[in-house]
């Protein structure tokens, strides 16, 4: 393993995001404190309980998963697709660096970005609500494994864009919108029965539900479930990758 290799790629990105630190991170905590004015004040004064739990409270780990899942993404993507633009891919491509530490390089400070914003919104949201955080281990693992998982996605968007369009396609068109209807701001119970059948197939659902149910016990689906399809959603992005280093996809050409 190039330890240099890894940092120094590690280390450019990390610098990328600190230029740029309004954007980063400063830009969505505003959103999401907009979030909880709106909807903790607005809907909260109506719905005032769900599951027992306050609705500004509820939905916290619904708006940390999107904000999670959209600056994942965002940031894995346009840090391999600019140097690619650029050219200056080639650079690296033909340094003594493997793929798995060129991914490791971008794909972790991507995850790292996100980790560190997911943690200051939730500090943030402290201010606005009463917080209680049942298990701070899972908390934790579905930060870090939902942040990896969609830098690994971005990261594979990245490669695939051949213009800045089609970086914000994916995530305006699918990515926000299933957040919004996998329960970000109510739990699925509340739907019709055939509506929540139709919910289950939205794998953000299992994200948000394990996520919640960390902060308070209370779940749309088995906790264990949650975490097999994040899993299994983790994989199916590591053998793409896997395939796009093999080939050569878009990084040769």
């Amino acid at each position: 393993m190039n330890i240099h290799a890894v940092r120094a790629i590690y280390g450019f990105e990390m610098a990328r995001a600190w230029r740029t630190l309004s954007q980063s991170i400063v830009s969505p905590v505003l959103s999401t404190s907009l979030y909880f004015i709106v909807f903790g004040s607005a809907i909260g004064s109506r719905i005032t309980e769900i599951d027992g739990v306050s609705y500004g409270s509820f939905i916290v780990p619904g708006l940390i998963m999107l904000s999670l899942l959209t600056q994942s993404i965002a940031n894995a993507s346009f840090g391999i697709y600019f140097p690619r633009f650029t050219g200056t891919i080639y650079e690296v491509l033909s340094a003594p660096v493997s793929y798995v530490e060129i991914l490791i390089g971008y794909v972790g400070a991507a995850a790292t970005k996100s980790i560190i914003l997911g943690l200051i919104i939730l500090a943030t949201a402290g201010l606005f609500v009463e917080l209680e955080i049942a298990h701070w281990f899972w908390m934790l693992l579905f930060l870090v494994m939902t942040s990896v998982t969609f830098s690994l996605f971005g990261f594979i968007l990245g490669i695939w864009a051949d213009g800045f369009e089609k970086l914000q396609i994916v995530p305006l068109l699918v990515i926000t919108p299933l957040t919004f209807l996998g329960g970000s701001f109510y739990s699925i119970d509340m739907l019709p029965p055939f509506w929540q059948t139709v919910t289950l197939f939205n794998p953000v659902v299992y994200l948000i539900s394990g996520f919640r149910w960390s902060f308070y016990e209370i779940a749309d689906v088995n906790i264990g479930v949650s975490v097999g399809m994040t899993l299994l959603f983790l994989a199916a992005c590591l053998i793409a990758v896997w395939w796009i280093f093999r080939t050569g996809y878009r990084l040769k050409s």
